[in-house]
């Protein structure tokens, strides 16, 4: 029931249309291990300066998230963050980005976190996404992250990770931008042929898309009346579908359909507050509830055409 995470953890300062916050717990290695740490055993691979104290290890502790991996540099500073959203929550705008220790990151992995089943590469550098995989080479199922400036930058080795790996989960655009399609299927089909077993599209409030060599499925996004802050969310759903698929020992298609809902289940209540704020007071029998609501809303009665002619005569 393994699951390893290698990604940032870091400070955010954000600022909504609903209230700001100056200093937050952030980064992908954080929201994912939160979300997963509901269904599996996580241990988080990253680094932290000496200003992250126990306040925020607390954070990890109170999930029993194992942080042995997680490495500190005494008098650094951990990486940070400010960004922005207007109206529109689907986009960040970034104000200021400080790498400090994540500048020079270099995942050391444990020989417990070389044995995990199950793996995650978070969004950092294709080349130490690439290391990464071969230290865990004997995992089950490995899935990655990435964005638009490695895509720009170093397309070849986001190529290269992507072979290497079982799933990848990146945004619409992301994806068009990968593969130089336009058209979304069109896109996905490229990125499969690369090797993955899947590709998993994150699509904001619209929700998330699964496609495979061989079937499609989409799940929309939870309806909330109240959105405080996106950040965190795609990593939150990748941390709910990863969490899922670890405490499980099929692999296959249906649950792959499952941890799709599950992930929409935990990114819907990473939105509701701040930060990791509602992912730390978050409950089991929340997440259930939510599950079950997502069930309903996606449930229809399957009707032959010659009934549903019938019915409009």
């Amino acid at each position: 029931m393994s699951l390893l995470v290698v990604g940032s953890v870091a400070f955010d300062a954000v600022e909504t249309p609903f209230g700001k916050r100056e200093r937050m717990l952030g980064g992908s290695a954080t929201h994912f291990s939160l979300a997963a740490s509901f269904f599996t055993d996580v241990r988080v691979v990253g680094v932290v300066g000496g200003d992250f104290g126990e306040e925020e290890f607390a954070v990890f502790r109170e999930r029993g998230i194992d942080t042995t991996d997680l490495e500190i540099v005494p008098g650094g500073r951990t990486f940070f963050w400010r960004g922005r959203y207007d109206f529109d929550l689907n986009t960040a705008h970034t104000l200021d980005t400080r790498l400090n220790v994540f500048a020079d990151f270099k995942p050391k992995l444990s020989a417990d976190s070389r044995r995990a089943r199950l793996a995650f590469l978070g969004n950092i550098q294709p080349d130490l996404q690439v290391e990464v995989r071969e230290q865990v080479a004997g995992a089950e199922f490995v899935a990655l992250d990435t964005m638009n400036y490695w895509i720009n930058t170093v397309p070849d080795a986001v190529w290269d990770a992507v072979r290497r790996v079982h799933v990848v989960i990146i945004n619409d655009a992301e994806a068009r931008q990968l593969a130089g399609e336009p058209i979304l299927i069109k896109a996905a089909r490229k990125i499969l042929a690369a090797g993955p077993r899947a590709l998993v599209i994150k699509r904001g409030e619209y929700g998330a898309a699964l496609f495979t060599p061989e079937a499609y499925f989409a799940t929309p996004a939870y309806p909330l009346e109240s959105v405080f802050d996106p950040t965190g969310a795609g990593d939150t759903f990748a941390g709910g579908f990863m969490g899922y698929l670890a405490a499980h020992d099929s692999l296959d298609e249906a649950t792959m359909r499952r941890a799709m809902i599950y992930g929409s289940v935990l990114a819907s209540f990473n939105v509701e507050e701040f930060g990791t704020e509602r992912v730390r007071r978050l409950t089991q029998d929340e997440i259930n509830a939510r599950f079950s609501e997502f069930k309903r809303m996606t449930n229809f009665e399957e009707i032959p055409f010659e009934r549903a002619v019938r019915a409009r005569r």
